[in-house]
């Protein structure tokens, strides 16, 4: 009884093992699409596994995202809202909004999207060698902070009219994030999606592989000649974003320092974190905490990770002697490529 039933299935099997053989050859045959294009004042590159070409969808989402965060476009929707235009957001700047609020309470405010004029203030000084007035420093924080604007239903709401909304630390990771989505709707598996550095991946390389991103070496390149990496870590199924002024630095007391301004000071911030390298679910989140981690330094940035266990960190700094150092979360330790 047992045989006969034993002979029944074999067919079955068979038929089973030849349908998953069939599935595995269509895999291997179906080709990777390699998009690459120009958005938000950077480079995307896009490589997938589909026998269509989906760069026009692409372009597509990506548009919408510019239109709704671009600060260069006067017809945005946040270059609207930086006029005090009344405007109903949509559900994209919504999610934004939501998101880069929610990390700014827990990095208590190190990640603030009204931060942009002081960053400005001194990236002109930086590049001049003059260093800002305390009162024009101090002007500019009364209008600067992520707590005076508020989301309320669909509008925006300032305290103090003259604050301006940059997206910019976050809206790359989005923009990442939004092709992603439609890669996903459109039944891929295997996909590596990556807009100015702001990373999310899928499944395998065409090498059958995991993904493997290179962590850049912070130095002082100026003419981005040097590409040398720190290390590659194996990304699959993550979102990967990295923050750091590379090739452009100071120097104090003979150690190197980023230019990274401080939200709540309006002064360049005073610790020597050189590069921080976050893997999250997504890349928005990856964004924001990367340049969070900048401003707040190692110490504090490792506070935050305690709270946070689904994050895994990448850091470069400068030690006492100026020579760079690495420290990476524990949960990171299976992505280094050794």
């Amino acid at each position: 009884m047992n045989k006969k039933k034993l002979y029944w299935q074999i067919p079955f099997l068979l038929v089973l093992l030849i349908g998953s053989v069939a599935i595995v050859h269509c895999q291997h045959a179906m080709p990777y699409q390699h998009n690459t294009g120009f958005i938000f004042g950077t480079v995307y590159h896009i490589t997938y596994q589909s026998n269509e070409d989906l760069q026009p969808q692409i372009d597509a989402e990506l548009k919408k995202v510019n239109e709704t965060f671009s600060t260069f476009d006067p017809n945005s929707m946040i270059s609207q809202i930086n006029r005090n235009r009344p405007v109903k957001i949509n559900e994209m700047f919504s999610e934004v909004f939501t998101l880069a609020e929610e990390v700014s309470e827990d990095t208590g405010g190190a990640f603030d999207i009204t931060v942009a004029p002081m960053v400005n203030l001194w990236g002109f000084g930086f590049k001049t060698g003059q260093r800002p007035s305390k009162e024009k420093i101090d002007s500019l924080r009364r209008m600067v902070g992520y707590e005076k604007v508020k989301l309320v239903g669909n509008t925006i709401r300032k305290q103090d009219r003259r604050t301006m909304l940059d997206c910019s630390a976050i809206a790359k990771g989005y923009g990442s994030d939004a092709v992603a989505r439609l890669l996903r709707r459109n039944g891929i598996e295997n996909f590596m999606v990556e807009i100015g550095g702001e990373i999310v991946t899928k499944g395998n390389s065409e090498q059958r592989m995991p993904w493997k991103i290179g962590v850049t070496k912070p130095t002082d390149d100026t003419l981005n000649t040097n590409q040398e990496f720190e290390t590659v870590l194996n990304v699959t199924d993550k979102a990967m974003a990295t923050s750091g002024n590379y090739r452009n630095f100071y120097y104090k007391g003979g150690k190197k320092y980023a230019h990274t301004i401080d939200p709540k000071t309006g002064y360049p911030v005073q610790h020597s974190l050189l590069s921080a390298t976050v893997l999250a679910k997504n890349c928005a989140t990856a964004d924001a905490y990367a340049t969070s981690f900048m401003v707040m330094g190692i110490e504090k940035a490792r506070r935050v990770l305690e709270r946070h266990p689904e994050l895994m960190a990448y850091f470069i700094y400068s030690d006492a002697k100026g020579n760079l150092r690495v420290w990476y979360s524990p949960s990171m330790k299976g992505k280094v490529v050794e």
